[in-house]
């Protein structure tokens, strides 16, 4: 077994526990909850099977589902994000970092990596919570929960990719 699939498999087990454990505790003003598994799917190079990164997305959305108890709503959710993945790469990073191995990150393609994250966070969030809602009826409350919920996510996750650049390079 390569070394960047025992990562990947670690990487994903602390992302899900973290979530299943701690981040489903946290309520920014009862609206907010972070959801940090979707940081799995920005990590994985750029150069990943579709078929993989597909069913990565579905199982651990599935996995969340289980422990959550909400049917469907996170594999529904992430498996589509792990779909628009590669066409949301394909517009944000340019062709000259598309390579097998690429692993975006916050310090190796900044503007890149952000707006990627933005566009995948958001999407995830958007589709978790309108699949939750299952209606437009109470929609400002629905884009109320995706905005906040997006903002900490994302300031999670900028802070997660910061630090683990940091210790990497420290380790240099």
């Amino acid at each position: 077994m390569k070394a960047s699939a025992i990562y990947e498999i670690i990487m994903c087990a602390v992302l899900i526990l973290l979530q299943v454990l701690l981040m489903n505790q946290i309520s920014l003003f009862g609206i907010g909850t972070p959801i940090l598994y979707v940081y799995f799917l920005t990590k994985l190079p750029m150069g990943s099977n579709r078929f993989y990164v597909i069913t990565l997305g579905f199982i651990v959305g599935f996995i969340i589902d289980i422990f959550l108890n909400t049917p469907g709503m996170n594999a529904a959710a992430t498996t589509i994000v792990a779909v628009m993945r590669k066409p949301l790469m394909n517009l944000f990073f340019s062709k000259d970092d598309e390579f097998e191995d690429f692993v975006p990150g916050i310090y190796r393609s900044s503007g890149a990596f952000v707006r990627f994250v933005v566009a995948m966070v958001l999407l995830h969030q958007s589709l978790l919570f309108f699949i939750g809602a299952f209606s437009f009826f109470n929609l400002t409350n629905t884009l109320i929960r995706i905005g906040a919920s997006s903002l900490i996510t994302l300031v999670l996750i900028f802070a997660i990719d910061s630090l683990m650049y940091k210790k990497v390079a420290s380790e240099q």
